[in-house]
């Protein structure tokens, strides 16, 4: 364990204080939910003191809403009115979590966040894991960012602002018509295997064969990918009705990431046609985290 995770001096000053070992875990489950890459590198203040960095950061990009309860932090994030991700991270991936209040929301630039997240880059030696201590004094306050690896210390302070009003999708459970649980294995290959010139993704799903069926029409033609409910892929099947819906696929391709870091998905649809995709990621050490996607027709 870091001294940075260890120590606590002047912390009663903040509502949260949040602790981590390896702050890829945390890297990772937002990277899931980051549809946009900055367009160019944000501007920079730097300065060196006794092994302390110190960066105060400009540049704000896509943004992201946080959700803080003694249960953990959701991070929402929205494109076009038409999805919506959602990242959960548990209060028990940290080390040490600490919130004194019922509740806080505030709206950060996610890619700065990403940004100070990975400041010590990727290392490709899995020994070798950035500390991070992140704390938050309340509403009007930047989220503080302490990050620790091999010795040097970086003091990252990213401004927060006003959060924006979500999107309030509905979605319940009461609603669900169908849901599959599987393994997010054979979902990769599908999705490696489907024409990406289509304009959309058409989802059927039934409680008789084919089950569930993802096509696309492209260039080439339409290309379909049958996964039957018998097999060892497919953990659970609960179709009351057939359903066939068809989404944009720019809207899709940015759960990809969530989908490449999960292990098993869960695909839902309500009586609407709207779509859930839940991700369920276990992080480097081996917890589980979880990630959803909301899309409309």
């Amino acid at each position: 364990m870091s001294r940075l995770t260890q120590q606590s001096g002047g912390d009663n000053r903040y509502i949260l204080v949040a602790k981590l070992d390896n702050a890829r875990n945390l890297h990772s489950i937002l990277k899931a939910v980051h549809f946009k890459e900055l367009s160019k590198r944000f501007e920079v203040a730097k300065e060196i003191t006794n092994n302390l960095i110190d960066y105060k950061l400009f540049y704000h990009g896509q943004s992201a809403t946080c959700f803080v309860s003694s249960n953990g932090l959701k991070f929402t994030v929205e494109d076009a009115k038409c999805v919506q991700a959602n990242a959960f991270v548990q209060s028990g991936i940290f080390q040490e979590y600490t919130f004194k209040e019922e509740s806080a929301t505030f709206r950060i630039s996610l890619n700065v966040l990403l940004e100070c997240l990975n400041i010590f880059g990727s290392s490709k030696d899995t020994a070798t894991f950035t500390a991070l201590k992140m704390c938050y004094a309340g509403y009007g306050y930047p989220l503080i960012l302490m990050l620790e690896e091999g010795g040097v210390l970086t003091d990252c302070s990213i401004q927060t602002q006003e959060p924006d009003e979500t999107l309030d999708f509905d979605f319940s459970s009461a609603e669900v018509l169908n849901k599959i649980i599987m393994k997010s294995e054979c979902l990769k290959e599908a999705f490696n295997e489907l024409d990406m010139t289509s304009e959309v993704l058409q989802i059927l799903m039934s409680p008789d064969n084919p089950y569930l069926r993802l096509s696309t029409f492209g260039h080439a033609g339409s290309t379909h990918s049958d996964f039957p409910k018998e097999s060892d892929m497919v953990e659970s099947f609960e179709c009351q009705q057939t359903q066939t819906n068809r989404y944009k696929i720019s809207l899709l391709k940015p759960s990809t990431k969530a989908l490449q870091l999960s292990s098993k998905i869960s695909i839902r649809m309500d009586n609407r046609g709207f779509l859930s995709l839940q991700y369920m990621i276990i992080n480097e050490d081996g917890q589980v985290c979880f990630v959803e996607y909301l899309v409309c027709t």
